[in-house]
């Protein structure tokens, strides 16, 4: 065995459901000294047998090192495993699923508790986890500093992209490129609905459609200088008026087909209303994301 002269940064993990084992394994197959903690004793016996420190309460867990990293289910939980653990000096990492409010009440929660903060949001799946060539990150915000400092370590199961001092930022990426692929995932479902009481093969019809959003997908730049500028013309390939013509023909077809419109007549119902509001004619689609402004 060739002895690795580094030292690694040891790391404490609570929760080790699928996402959370999958970080302990990694962290683990790195030579990272680990200690975990999960409700269900099970679990931390499978870790152990691996080599992590598996323990009895999620306090004794947090006293054996000063990075201590979070996956548990909610914001609740973590008030619940935290509750009686001494933070005092700790570098608290969270990586539950939250929103940008409870991520900055949870920043503001762990200072006062001694602790400095960095909050996480995992663009990923357990099996992407120590797989660099499987595209998956983490977005971090929150302490700077402690980002810094742990950054080879939070680097070992997934890319690190850091996106602000603002504890809520990286919870509010997470939402919003969420989002952004459960509208892909509408738009795919709808196409796919469009054609399956058709003799048409979803296996050949898939390449198409997966071919066809790759090459509409760099238009979100277009959008972001638009949305900078405030000029909506620029660059602009088919105009607002041309496309909000061209949307009866997708309804009919829908309702030829026997499909729902429910995922498609609202994008298209804020296009008429960008159009009939004083949008151009000649203007891009951006002038509908303020319509989705409160």
């Amino acid at each position: 065995m060739t002895h690795d002269p580094v030292e690694k940064t040891p790391v404490t993990l609570l929760g080790l459901g699928a996402m959370g084992t999958a970080l302990a394994r990694t962290w683990l197959s790195a030579g990272h000294p680990l200690t975990v903690w999960n409700r269900t004793p099970a679990r931390s016996a499978a870790l152990a047998a691996e080599g992590a420190n598996a323990v009895g309460s999620a306090a004794e867990a947090v006293a054996a090192h000063t990075l201590v990293v979070v996956c548990l289910l909610d914001d609740d939980s973590v008030d619940e495993a935290l509750g009686a653990a001494d933070l005092a000096g700790k570098d608290l990492v969270n990586l539950i699923t939250s929103t940008p409010a409870q991520a900055r009440a949870r920043a503001g929660w762990a200072r006062a508790r001694g602790a400095r903060y960095l909050d996480g949001g995992i663009m990923a799946v357990p099996p992407m986890i120590g797989v660099p060539e499987s595209g998956g990150y983490v977005l971090y915000s929150g302490s700077k500093e402690l980002f810094d400092q742990h950054r080879a370590t939070l680097g070992v199961p997934a890319g690190t992209t850091w996106v602000g001092e603002d504890a809520g930022f990286a919870a509010l990426h997470d939402v919003a490129l969420l989002s952004a692929m459960y509208g892909m995932f509408a738009g795919a479902a709808h196409a796919f609905a469009l054609i399956r009481r058709e003799d048409i093969d979803p296996t050949s019809f898939a390449p198409l459609l997966a071919d066809w959003l790759t090459a509409m997908a760099p238009s979100v730049h277009r959008t972001a200088e638009q949305l900078r500028s405030g000029d909506w013309t620029s660059g602009v390939a088919s105009g607002l008026a041309m496309q909000v013509a061209g949307t009866p023909t997708f309804l009919s077809t829908a309702e030829q087909q026997g499909v729902s419109p429910e995922l498609i007549g609202p994008y298209f119902e804020l296009m008429r209303r960008r159009l009939a509001e004083g949008g151009g004619g000649g203007e891009d689609l951006t002038g509908v994301i303020d319509l989705l402004l409160d």
